[in-house]
């Protein structure tokens, strides 16, 4: 994956006090083990089992609850009906902003965590070599793209807005043009994994995901990497919930997971860059 743009991340000694401040008791089970629930972009999932589990084994008085690994727009939804989480790990700036606004988060425990790359993947028995947005613009290639609730359909609209093949800048909202508005040209779905499947077997040309969802699913390959100028930094901010009852143990296993150099190779293996 390619080197991201770098920006300051928040000190976690501001998430550390932030979190102290919080009211109330931690959340433990008969065995005096503290349980995290984190709910965090579907496109963490195999990373975050994996660091997750290597935390569960060098602090013991931790343990998680099941994540729940789903869009970013449908985290927030969640959150709305009254669901409860420690930790939000959105895969998008404007979807953690909504969380902020609507008072999920708490904001002083908010940091950028992750950056990622938005690529082009087609099946990986397919003929196709290559493909740029321009040959997306002329019409010849199917597409698959997240819908509005997930952030990688939403900056691969804001691309294909740079060529002409979607309405509105923000990626949002809009409507697909030109050779790409012909019917059966584009495949919308509700989560990148359910994009990036959509590629994998065959039934569209190329999925826009992130470079890391290669690492998550065999039977596809990159044909193409989007330019970062075409759409806005892919950034992945993590912040504790407002209502968590175990805000110092969630700060901490952030701190861990930002820091730790063996929890760094976990996230590095599974193709994620962290901010620093």
């Amino acid at each position: 994956m390619k080197l991201c743009h770098k920006v300051a991340v928040v000190l976690f000694t501001i998430i550390l006090s932030g979190s102290f401040a919080l009211t109330g008791c931690s959340n433990q089970t008969n065995s005096d083990t503290i349980q995290l629930q984190i709910f965090a972009a579907n496109s963490l999932s195999k990373a975050l089992e994996d660091v997750q589990a290597l935390y569960v084994k060098e602090h013991k008085g931790v343990s998680f609850a099941d994540t729940q690994y789903k869009s970013s727009g449908e985290l927030n939804e969640m959150l709305a009906a009254g669901a409860y989480a420690d930790i939000l790990v959105s895969a998008s700036k404007g979807k953690m902003d909504d969380a902020a606004s609507a008072g999920f988060i708490d904001p002083n425990s908010r940091f950028d965590m992750f950056c990622n790359d938005l690529v082009m993947v087609t099946a990986s028995n397919s003929a196709i070599t290559s493909c740029t947005l321009a040959d997306i613009a002329a019409g010849k290639y199917s597409v698959a793209v997240g819908d509005e609730s997930v952030p990688a359909g939403n900056y691969a609209c804001q691309a294909l807005f740079t060529v002409g093949c979607y309405s509105s800048e923000s990626g949002l909202g809009g409507s697909f043009r030109g050779a790409l508005a012909e019917s059966g040209k584009v495949v919308l779905d509700a989560s990148v994994g359910n994009v990036c499947k959509h590629a994998q077997t065959g039934e569209v040309d190329i999925a826009f995901v992130y470079s890391s969802d290669v690492y998550r699913f065999e039977g596809v390959r990159v044909v193409g990497t989007v330019p970062g100028s075409a759409h806005k930094p892919i950034i992945y901010p993590a912040a504790i919930c407002a209502d968590s009852k175990n805000a110092e143990a969630a700060a901490a296993f952030l701190e861990w997971a930002f820091n730790d150099p063996k929890a760094v190779k976990l996230w590095q293996e599974w193709g994620f860059e962290l901010i620093n």
